[in-house]
Formats: C-alpha cells, sequence, structure tokens
C-alpha cells in the first residue's frame, strides 16, 4: 500500500501549504483512525487519514510523483476551508487500498477523522453503514461492449445483438447489480465473471468478448487512450451521486456539510470547474455537469 502524507498549516487568515511523502506505511487495517473533531481544538492540530481506491482522473500519481485528482484536491481544499476558521494544524495522511470492497469495509471499521474516496455511490442502504460527504459528482453509468458489436436500440434485440458476448462486473458495487438484472432476464443460467478493477473490465470488454457497465468518466478516458468500446445509450443509468464516506465515529461530518454549502455551494465555485477541467478534461466535466443540471431539474 502507497501512503502519502500532507501537511497543511494555515494561520487564522494567512498560510501556506507544504507537502512531503512518507515511508511505506506498515499500518494493520485494524488501526484505520484519526482525531476526532471534539479533541482537535483542544490539541490544536488533527491527524486525518485518507484512504482511497486510485482511479485515472480522481485519485492517481502524477507525472512528478505526487498524489493528485479530483477527490484528492476536494479533500485539501475542505482542510484548506476548515483552517481558514480554527486554529488547528491538520495533517492529511493518504493511504491507498487496491481492493475496492475491502476500502469499502476498512472505512465501515474505522474510527475518529477518516475519509474515503473510492467513487462511493451514495444509497440509503450504505448510509445505514457508513457516512457520506454531500455529493461531490453526478455520475452516468454506462454498458459497453467491443466497438465490433452493433449498438442495441431496443431491449429485444438484446439476445441477438449480445448473442457472442458474457457479463463481467465489478465486484460489490451497484454495477453488479445492474449486470445481474439484465443477465437474469436475458441470459438465465451464464456466470457473471467478476472483477476487481475498471482497468480489468476495459481490458476483458475490449479483448474478451465481454458486456458490463462503467462509469461515463471510465469510459471516455479508455476511449481516449485507444480502447475500441461501444456505449449503448438505451441502458444509460442517471440518477447516481458519488459522496465522499466515513465511518459512523466520524464527527468531521457536518463540517463537511458546511464546506459544500459555503458560499453558494463548492459545486458551483470556479474553483471546483478547474479542478474537474484539470483532472478529467472539458468534455467529460460538461457531459457530467449536464448530468448535475439534468438531475436537478427531474429530467433524463
Amino acid at each position: 500500500m502507497k501512503l502519502f502524507k500532507l501537511s497543511v498549516l494555515f494561520g487564522l487568515a494567512l498560510g501556506m501549504i507544504a507537502c512531503t511523502e512518507a515511508p511505506q506505511s506498515t499500518v494493520t487495517d485494524a488501526q484505520d483512525q484519526g482525531t476526532a473533531r471534539s479533541a482537535a481544538s483542544a490539541k490544536g492540530q488533527a491527524d486525518l487519514r485518507v484512504l482511497y481506491v486510485a482511479a485515472d482522473g480522481f485519485a492517481y500519481t502524477d507525472e512528478n510523483g505526487e498524489l493528485t485528482g479530483v477527490t484528492v484536491e476536494i479533500m485539501r481544499d475542505f482542510v484548506s476551508w476548515f483552517e481558514r476558521y480554527h486554529a488547528v494544524r491538520v495533517n492529511l495522511e493518504f493511504v491507498e487500498e487496491t481492493n475496492w470492497q475491502r476500502f469499502y469495509q476498512r472505512i465501515v471499521d474505522a474510527q475518529g477523522g477518516v475519509f474515503g474516496l473510492g467513487n462511493v455511490t451514495i444509497t440509503e442502504e450504505r448510509r445505514a453503514e457508513l457516512q457520506f460527504s454531500p455529493a461531490y459528482l453526478n455520475n452516468v453509468a454506462v454498458l459497453v461492449t467491443h466497438n465490433g458489436i452493433a449498438e442495441l436500440t431496443d431491449w429485444m434485440d438484446f439476445p441477438e445483438v449480445f448473442a457472442d458476448l458474457e457479463p463481467m462486473a465489478f465486484s460489490g458495487t451497484l454495477h453488479e447489480e445492474r449486470i445481474r438484472g439484465i443477465r437474469d432476464r436475458f441470459q438465465p443460467g451464464v456466470d457473471i465473471h467478476p472483477a476487481e478493477s475498471n482497468p480489468e473490465i476495459i481490458d476483458a470488454v475490449s479483448h474478451d468478448g465481454m458486456y458490463s457497465y462503467i462509469d461515463a468518466y471510465n469510459y471516455w478516458r479508455a476511449v481516449e487512450q485507444g480502447a475500441p468500446l461501444r456505449h449503448h445509450p438505451i441502458a444509460d443509468e442517471h440518477g447516481e451521486t458519488f459522496g465522499i464516506i466515513m465511518p459512523h465515529s466520524n464527527d468531521w461530518a457536518t463540517l463537511m456539510v458546511a464546506f459544500f454549502a459555503a458560499d453558494g455551494g463548492y459545486r458551483n465555485t470556479p474553483r471546483y470547474r478547474q479542478i474537474m477541467e484539470t483532472h478529467l478534461g472539458e468534455a467529460l466535466t460538461e457531459t457530467l455537469e449536464n448530468a448535475r443540471a439534468q438531475d436537478a431539474s427531474g429530467g433524463l
């Protein structure tokens, strides 16, 4: 597991940011914990642990070896916002987890000031297990195949169009539920091939006769990099939102809500748009922001 450590120090009005890379972590899963907000003021500092699953554009290492991405920078902005108004030094410890299901469970089991960046879809079922920040992104889930497959324009044509394809899904995600629904309707009895990463899915769809659901940003990035994928718009799933996750013992959640609401809404600021365009590109940013506008208006 990779470990990055960010020390961000602000005074009440002015500040500077210092970023250092820490040595390889030897901390076990059971030790995921961070400073409680209730203890931060008394201590004058807080150590927050941020688990992340690497994802191109969202949490990745750039050409300079620095951890960055949409969710990483949003987390840093939250810390900067907090420190402007509190005489507390905040240290952010970024820890990579390579398995999404293990990442999720580690957040459920964590104690205190621990956060998770893994593009986790906000659902009521998951709220019973952990806390979510306000949504930082509106997602579109897309059904993909190899681009040699004709576009599916009528669900009744699925048995013919997808006759030579097998289902694959990212285990433990809503995409797996979607694929299971399609499988049960059109290919009962066929096994769903399990996957543990989006690159694994994209490679299998591109070369091994699979079909799957992935997030729109993963599809765009894959196509930009030359993957021979076809998107089937008839199967688009709108209405999903992603949030930063926290264990129920994390008492920073109310501050996270205040951060997203400040100054007319964080997602309405030029800074948010800049982060999105820097790490996802202008075209994909426009697509995802259009999805947000459609969801807000109730349209599809």
